[in-house]
């Protein structure tokens, strides 16, 4: 599985009508409500903002809304493209303009699977990897060996905290975790230890 790791956008027309596919990462189902009610402020005209989202390390996850189009012709196909792209923790907002031509319902489908084709056409994303968040404190001259074992275990920092010692915090690919954990302990003579933080 891969994951999204910034927005993209994309448009397409149909019959005069327009449907702007947004991709944005997600990392939970409880966010989907509120992200789809800041697009209709940003929207406020759209006749239609359908969402389809799968999350969870398998993919396994799903929420879909056709958002008043008839049942299952816009949030369900959009949710059966996501689901065969391999790509997870992602939500997919398709915001449709009516442009005056009614589409039927297999255009209506068709439609909407299309602008999450397309908008999946220019996503960037990375492999989903099992992470272990940490954090770790030190003494100032132990700060930059310690800090390369991290950066050679491909951990990324997301906070330095420099007071009586130093602190960091970040995650690292749980697979590399044991041997960082290990090569700092030795490196600190026992006195530092990558401590993990449960999520």
């Amino acid at each position: 599985m891969h994951i999204l790791l910034e927005q993209a956008t994309c448009e397409i027309e149909v019959k005069k009508s327009r449907f702007i596919a947004i991709a944005s990462p997600l990392s939970d189902l409880s966010q989907i409500k509120e992200i789809v009610n800041q697009c209709r402020m940003e929207h406020p005209l759209a006749n239609h903002v359908v969402h389809a989202a799968v999350l969870g390390p398998k993919g396994d996850l799903y929420s879909y809304s056709d958002d008043h189009e008839p049942k299952n012709t816009a949030g369900r196909p959009a949710l059966e493209v996501l689901k065969g792209s391999g790509v997870t923790n992602i939500l997919v907002l398709v915001i449709r303009y009516f442009g005056g031509t009614l589409l039927g319902t297999g255009g209506l489908v068709k439609a909407y699977a299309d602008s999450v084709k397309e908008v999946l056409k220019i996503i960037k994303t990375e492999p989903l990897i099992d992470k272990t968040s940490f954090h770790i404190s030190m003494p100032y001259h132990l700060y930059e060996p310690i800090k390369k074992q991290l950066t050679e275990a491909q951990a990324n920092i997301d906070s330095e905290e420099f007071t009586v010692e130093v602190t960091l915090t970040g995650t690292i690919p749980s697979s590399s975790y044991p041997t960082c954990a290990a090569t700092i302990f030795d490196l600190s003579n026992g006195s530092c230890a990558l401590n993990p933080i449960d999520a």
